[in-house]
């Protein structure tokens, strides 16, 4: 039962905001703005408090002008009165920079699976509590009141899958008496699953009991219901990176959370994130159209709907199912430069018949040579280029390198023409 005056308690809820998802690509500035944009809303919303569900950060070492970018927005709060919300009590020692920035508008994270690192070393959410921005919570419990009501909230940060159910259980948090209790996690919870590849641990029934309301991050799209008297939320993204169907599906945005003697539940939308649209191409021999028409029926269609409104360009991704056809490499990129201007084009091919066939049995013959990763990248390099009847100018392995250094443009550049010899493309002016 809560106790106090009726004045409402107002918590923003933010998760995988992804800071320097898509580096040196035209989706760059997209994190940034998306989670400015939800940090602005909670606080013309009047939020008491603000909640990060993990993975604001992209990379677990995240390159400087990704820190500054991302410092300049998640200060906002800090300049910025608190409405009267004050810390009660923390299971965790706070620094003395971490209390003087509760008298603004107190972010609380956890960090997630992007961040996370090595046990005796720094991840960059901790980074972000020790500069004084936010409270950083694993395993521990920050109680806040404000006009007689109390909040708790209860963080784990992100841990491998397997290990979840156990760490959850061994921290056994419980519910503090008189307030409103909020847990937070950053974990895939069936049937709520990131990938396939890491089975979950936890799931909706065997979650601590007793809380009013569970945040769950790390799953991209959003999702809400009710389970034995318990609010439970997946938060969802403020970015597209995933690039799969449901978040073609999902709206971005955040939830505020609204409590007195009632409790209130709303997603907020962006308004100016980059919309995401996923298509689907089935290759057949009954359809008289060419693939490339095809592509171009999907686009044109998506360009042209009137109750389209675009803030930015809209990125669509096709994926092309059957191997009947014969899809060249090369057509693709010329369908993506072809709409550059209008929208950002990406393509899948999910191959089968003979196609797949052979893919299938390179893998099986690198493994049977237990080759090491980079030889195995090589060969898988050299077996693609091949397929597009490319005529070689340099040695693969440098080739690779250029790759394993996240020289792609540069790669792009060679396989289309842009630059005729690896040489060439070394010797590319660097640009400041």
């Amino acid at each position: 039962m809560l106790v106090g005056a009726s004045e409402i308690v107002k918590i923003a809820v933010i998760s995988d905001s992804h800071f320097g998802y898509a580096h040196a690509t035209e989706l760059e500035q997209d994190s940034f703005d998306n989670a400015e944009e939800a940090i602005d809303k909670a606080m013309s919303m009047e939020a008491d408090m603000i909640l990060l569900a993990g993975d604001i950060f992209d990379s677990r070492l995240p390159r400087t002008g990704v820190w500054a970018r991302a410092i300049r927005i998640l200060v906002k709060p800090l300049l910025k009165k608190n409405n009267g919300l004050q810390l009660v009590s923390s299971t965790k020692e706070l620094e003395e920079i971490s209390k003087r920035s509760l008298q603004s508008i107190p972010i609380v994270a956890i960090h997630g699976t992007h961040e996370r690192r090595g046990r005796d070393e720094t991840n960059a959410v901790e980074a972000l509590e020790h500069a004084g921005i936010l409270i950083h919570l694993h395993c521990d419990s920050v109680v806040f009141e404000k006009a007689g009501r109390k909040v708790a909230v209860h963080g784990m940060s992100g841990v491998a899958e397997r290990y979840a159910k156990s760490v959850l259980d061994r921290w056994n948090p419980q519910p503090v008496d008189d307030a409103f209790n909020i847990l937070m996690i950053h974990q895939s919870i069936s049937p709520y699953v990131y990938s396939p590849l890491e089975p979950p641990t936890l799931s909706l029934s065997n979650l601590p009991k007793g809380f009013n309301v569970i945040l769950d991050g790390h799953i991209h799209a959003t999702g809400k219901e009710k389970i034995n008297g318990t609010h439970f939320i997946v938060v969802g993204s403020t970015v597209t990176t995933q690039l799969e169907k449901n978040e073609a599906e999902a709206s971005k945005g955040f939830y505020i959370i609204e409590f007195d003697d009632a409790v209130k539940i709303d997603f907020v939308p962006l308004q100016k994130n980059r919309k995401f649209f996923f298509e689907e191409i089935k290759l057949s021999k009954d359809n008289l159209l060419t693939v490339g028409e095809q592509i171009e029926k999907k686009i044109d269609y998506i360009l042209s709907n009137p109750a389209a409104m675009f803030a930015k360009k809209p990125l669509i991704k096709i994926k092309i199912i059957g191997g009947e056809h014969d899809v060249m490499e090369r057509d693709l990129r010329h369908m993506e430069k072809k709409y550059a201007d209008a929208a950002i084009v990406r393509f899948v091919k999910q191959l089968g018949g003979a196609e797949m066939e052979k893919k299938i049995e390179l893998l099986r013959n690198v493994r049977d040579q237990k080759l090491s990763a980079e030889e195995i990248g090589i060969q898988i390099l050299k077996k693609n280029l091949d397929a597009m009847s490319f005529e070689p100018v340099f040695d693969y392995n440098q080739a690779f390198d250029l790759l394993s250094d996240e020289d792609v443009e540069k790669m792009f550049d060679i396989i289309t023409g842009e630059q005729t010899t690896l040489t060439q493309a070394l010797k590319k002016p660097m640009v400041l």
